[in-house]
């Protein structure tokens, strides 16, 4: 697993944190320095954190299971999309519905409704309906795909979840720490940590620095994928070979009983 760079990190401006004035006490122990009024987080603790954190995410990936990624905020949300779908993991980048973790069973009725529509269109019964119940089923299929779209797959509660700003998505934090949910985030100088099991100090508002963040984060997730998909592959070729031999083994044995 490729490891973070200090220098990649400090060009990306994953060390700026917010105004000296603005700081959560609680981040003390990743604050470096201040300069100009501006708090400067420990890249080397950044460093240690993040690797720590793609480790456990990558055997979360390899074991199977889901992480939900949180960023709704704008200069997040298109990074957050373009990096994680390809992971196919699970994404919220428009509102968080209250309840998403909480409350899962009234989420996943809302994306069986929106299955619902899409079989009556495959199968015809919405040409049997008035241009009236059409247009509303269309608008409600429109509004559920914005709002769930991107957990479609998720059949169940995550893992855990990956956070972009603790402040902003305190709900989320809060009812993945209500399921005692494993919580990832990404927690700037006027963030508190401690509502996170994986904290990685970097500046959450910085389009630059939440790219390099989570290139290392999808990196750590498509390794430990194909790691699954390589360890399924050998288990499968085992158990083919077996049989072929199991096979080999039943024909000799024929072929030695019909020559007595």
């Amino acid at each position: 697993m490729a490891r973070a760079n200090f220098e990649e990190l400090l060009e990306a401006g994953v060390h700026f944190g917010h105004l000296k004035r603005k700081w959560n006490p609680y981040m003390a122990p990743y604050i470096f320095t201040e300069k100009k009024g501006i708090h400067i987080l420990d890249l080397n603790k950044t460093i240690a954190h993040l690797d720590e954190a793609c480790a456990a995410m990558k055997q979360i990936a390899k074991s199977g299971k889901k992480i939900l990624f949180v960023a709704t905020k704008k200069q997040a949300k298109d990074i957050l999309e373009e990096r994680i779908k390809p992971t196919r993991m699970p994404y919220v980048v428009e509102r968080w519905s209250g309840g998403m973790l909480t409350n899962f069973g009234t989420i996943r009725k809302a994306i069986r409704k929106m299955s619902s529509i899409d079989k009556m269109e495959e199968d015809g019964t919405m040409n049997t309906l008035s241009k009236r119940e059409r247009l509303q089923l269309s608008r409600t299929r429109a509004k559920l795909d914005k709002n769930y779209g991107t957990i479609a797959e998720m059949t169940r509660v995550p893992a855990a979840i990956f956070v972009i700003d603790v402040l902003k998505e305190h709900i989320a934090v809060k009812e993945a720490n209500k399921l005692n949910i494993p919580t990832f985030a990404m927690v700037d100088t006027n963030s508190d940590p401690r509502n996170i099991d994986f904290v990685i100090p970097a500046n959450d508002d910085a389009t630059k620095s939440i790219d390099i963040i989570l290139s290392k984060v999808s990196a750590a997730i498509m390794e430990g994928l194909e790691e699954r998909k390589n360890s399924r592959d050998k288990a499968k070729a085992s158990k083919e070979k077996e049989a072929k031999a199991e096979k080999t083994e039943a024909t000799e044995e024929t072929a030695s009983e019909e020559n007595k």
